[in-house]
């Protein structure tokens, strides 16, 4: 753990803190990186829905997670990256509800590791990040498959993740979710849960959402 104004938190929950109050410091140090956070299931598939529909029947070609090279594990605060024949979604949660997509941002062949922050510094909370296509042996196998469908998932259990919106990717021979594992990116393969509903695609910005 890392302290910052004697106030200790994890290095993700850290280097956050050094974003929100210092906006010329980009997300976890991502060059081109610029998170746009929605939070509701009207909002995010008002400004999503229709690119991530067209989608279907693109290849994943790539899959990147970002990888902590000291802790050697999944850094689940930052952006999952899945690459559909050179078009790039870049998906991030955050506190309980908060989630941005984005696109085409990120490069992770030209910039494949870097140090975010200073190490000799404790009161930055450095440390070292990395691209990973082969971090999870379930997302690298549905590498080369067809996307038969992208969709957004709202939670709808009772609980605090209620309301909650996943991003969720089917393919012939799997399914990967990108949903909010509280305050951080969490990976669900297979059947989503059956608590979740679909969004509908075509929410206007205003008034009730389409029977």
């Amino acid at each position: 753990m890392d302290c910052i104004s004697d106030t200790c938190l994890s290095k993700a929950d850290a280097l956050t803190h050094r974003v929100t109050h210092n906006p010329r410091v980009s997300y976890f140090d991502i060059q081109g990186f610029r998170p746009q956070w929605l939070d509701g299931a009207r909002a995010i598939s008002v400004a999503h829905s229709p690119r991530l529909q067209a989608l279907a029947g693109r290849r994943l070609r790539h899959a990147w997670l970002l990888w902590d090279l000291d802790d050697d594990e999944w850094f689940s605060d930052g952006p999952v990256l899945l690459d559909f024949d050179g078009e790039q979604v870049e998906i991030s949660h955050r506190k309980f509800g908060d989630l941005s997509i984005t696109w085409n941002t990120i490069d992770p062949v030209g910039r494949p590791t870097w140090t975010s922050g200073d190490l000799d510094d404790p009161e930055v909370c450095g440390f070292r990040l990395a691209w990973r296509g082969d971090a999870r042996a379930e997302l690298a196998a549905l590498r080369g498959g067809r996307l038969q469908v992208a969709e957004l998932l709202e939670y709808a259990g009772r609980n605090v993740a209620n309301g909650m919106v996943a991003v969720s990717f089917a393919f012939p021979d799997g399914r990967v979710t990108v949903s909010n594992g509280l305050d951080e990116n969490d990976l669900e393969f297979g059947d989503p849960d059956p608590d979740y509903r679909r969004v509908p695609t075509h929410w206007r910005s205003r008034g009730r959402a389409p029977e």
